[in-house]
Order: C-alpha cells, then sequence, then structure tokens
C-alpha cells in the first residue's frame, strides 16, 4: 500500500503557556503548535515512520497558513487539506500547571475543519491505504459527521482497518447523552476504539452527565463490565487508556492489562494522541496487540515528560531508547 494512514477531522493552532505552574491569569507567553487529535495522530504516525494523510480544513487566513506549512513540514501528507475560505481556523490555548491542571480552552466557533465534505472524501486514495483514524469529535457537528460515516462504511467495505478515537470534548456537544448517541452509531463500523476511562463510559453508560461535566469515572467495576459487555458482542478491539498504570486491551470475552511508563508529568495534553500514533505503529509493523500497547504507552510517557503537544510527540529512536532504558534500569 502507499499509504499507511488517513487521519480525519479537527485541526488548529495550539498555544500553550510557557509559565509552567502559573494561573492561567498570569501566563506571560505561548508557544506554538499545531493540535487537534487528529493531526496530533498523523504527526506522531509520521515521526514514527509511517506514510499518513491529514484529511482535513483550514480557513484562507494566516492561523490556517500556519497549520498547512507545520504539517508539511512534519512530512504529513497534505494533498487533501481543504481550504474553506468563509472559514476561521480554530484555535486552542492551554495552560500548563503539573501534575494535574491542564486548563485548555477551544475557539471553534464553526472551525473551518467540520465543513470537510463527502465529495472530497470521495477523493481520498482509500484503495490505497491501510489505515483510517477518526474522532469521536468529528461527529458533533457540520459535514465531518457525514465524512466520518461515510468513510467508515467506505473502510468496511475494503481492507482496511479502521480506528477511532473516542476524543471527548465536552464542550463540542450540544447535550450530555448527544456524544453517546452518536458515537454508538459509528462503534460498530470501527476495528479498534481507543478511550480513557471516562470517555468509554460517556460512550456506553446510559447517564453520563456527571463525567461529560468534568467527574472522573467512580463505578471502575461498572465501566469494566460495560467493556467485557461490549467486546463480548463485538469483533473490536477495546484500549483503555490509564495513564502511568498503562492500557487494558478488550477482546471478544477476554481482557489483558498491559504495564505503563510512571514519569514525571510535565503535561499531559497529547499523551492521548501520542498513544493512539504508537499502537497505529505497532499495528501497521504486524506486532500483537499487547507489544504494540506496550509501545504506545511508551510513546504516552514521552510526550508527558515533555512540553507542548504535537511538538512533545517522540520520533521512533527515542521511544526504541526510552523503551531500552526502562528495561535496563528496570531489571
Amino acid at each position: 500500500m502507499k499509504y499507511d494512514l488517513i487521519t480525519v477531522g479537527r485541526v488548529s493552532m495550539d498555544l500553550f503557556a510557557l509559565d509552567i505552574g502559573a494561573e492561567f491569569q498570569d501566563i506571560t507567553g505561548f508557544e506554538t503548535g499545531v493540535g487537534g487529535s487528529p493531526v496530533n495522530i498523523a504527526i506522531g504516525a509520521s515521526r514514527l515512520g509511517l506514510n499518513a494523510i491529514a484529511f482535513t480544513a483550514v480557513g484562507a487566513d494566516p492561523v490556517g497558513q500556519f497549520a498547512f506549512r507545520y504539517l508539511q513540514n512534519e512530512g504529513v501528507n497534505i494533498d487533501f487539506v481543504g481550504i474553506k475560505p468563509e472559514r476561521r481556523t480554530g484555535m486552542a490555548v492551554v495552560g500548563v500547571q503539573p501534575p494535574d491542571r491542564f486548563p485548555l480552552l477551544f475557539y471553534r466557533e464553526n472551525p473551518a475543519d467540520i465543513h470537510i465534505t463527502i465529495e472530497e472524501a470521495k477523493e481520498l486514495p482509500l484503495d490505497e491505504t491501510r489505515a483510517l483514524s477518526l474522532s469521536g469529535t468529528a461527529l458533533s457537528r457540520g459535514g465531518a459527521q457525514d465524512v466520518s460515516l461515510f468513510l467508515a462504511e467506505q473502510a468496511s467495505g475494503r481492507d482496511i482497518t479502521t480506528f477511532i478515537d473516542l476524543d471527548l470534548r465536552p464542550d463540542q456537544w450540544s447535550h450530555a447523552l448527544a456524544f453517546g448517541l452518536h458515537l454508538r452509531r459509528m462503534l460498530p463500523l470501527c476495528d479498534v476504539i481507543i478511550g480513557t476511562e471516562e470517555e468509554f463510559y460517556a460512550a456506553f453508560s446510559p447517564t453520563p452527565e456527571a463525567v461529560m461535566a468534568g467527574a472522573s469515572v467512580t463505578d471502575a467495576a461498572g465501566l469494566h463490565e460495560l467493556l467485557q459487555s461490549y467486546a463480548g458482542e463485538n469483533d473490536a478491539l477495546l484500549a483503555l487508556k490509564r495513564g502511568d498504570r498503562g492500557a487494558r486491551l478488550y477482546a471478544g470475552d477476554r481482557f489483558t492489562d498491559v504495564p505503563g511508563f510512571p514519569v514525571e508529568i510535565v503535561n499531559t495534553v497529547g499523551a492521548g494522541d501520542g498513544f493512539a500514533s504508537g499502537l497505529i505503529y505497532g499495528w501497521a509493523r504486524g506486532w500483537g496487540w499487547e507489544e504494540a500497547a506496550r509501545f504506545a504507552n511508551a510513546c504516552g510517557a514521552l510526550v508527558v515528560s515533555r512540553h507542548g503537544c504535537a511538538r512533545a510527540l517522540p520520533y521512533r529512536r527515542e521511544v526504541e531508547a526510552f523503551m531500552r532504558n526502562e528495561e535496563t534500569t528496570g531489571q
């Protein structure tokens, strides 16, 4: 195949606070980057050595030009990054207060990336591509919702593996139940589902209101039952991200815990995108899911130990060196 991966959806210019630990109102400067889970996964996959296409859209504005150039410099194929003259490129502003406070503000008032179309999707080289990576947020509004369903159906009729990162952003949804209602239509078309405890709970639970409001999952046993039930009834791999506790993989009637790599936390934003790109890389290499998830855990650990998001995504040589070092020091 000519291409390893097509990612679909959100792109933005990211501003990361340079004043680590400062309250948001005391920030004096920001570092620029590109963000949005789908393009971060494309960048992460590209840094690991895969040939990735970003299918998204930017505005005909300087922020869009910045995102376009950034992706190009990262080796991501930008042939399918559309320009929407009547729209603006999204933006995200992030505070950095380790170990557990990372206030994130989205500026996504009718952004360009939700206006990708099915006609544009028909131009994608699906017959030359191995994997498709979708995003839960793309289902919240605009043409991106239709495009995601269209591409998932197209992939199911080809030899394409479809990944989806649940990518829960509560402020992008009209109602607490809307996330799950839309995701449950999409998930039967997906081969690999990636998410945190909160994201899976919001997708599968009939009462996700507390999680959508920012609460953590307190019913771990109930969530485990939900995931076991879904995995047992559907032919899909569920990859549950659990931070320094590693990942739990659900397939059929079995689940497997894959240990993580505890590190000192600098910034958690983007760690999930590092995990997803690492998991896709391991799959592309033909590894078993446990080996791929171990590699993905290492990618996520490296991201949280660094400043930034896309800038923090590791190269393959860095992940391999990190894992060798962990194995040596752990003996």
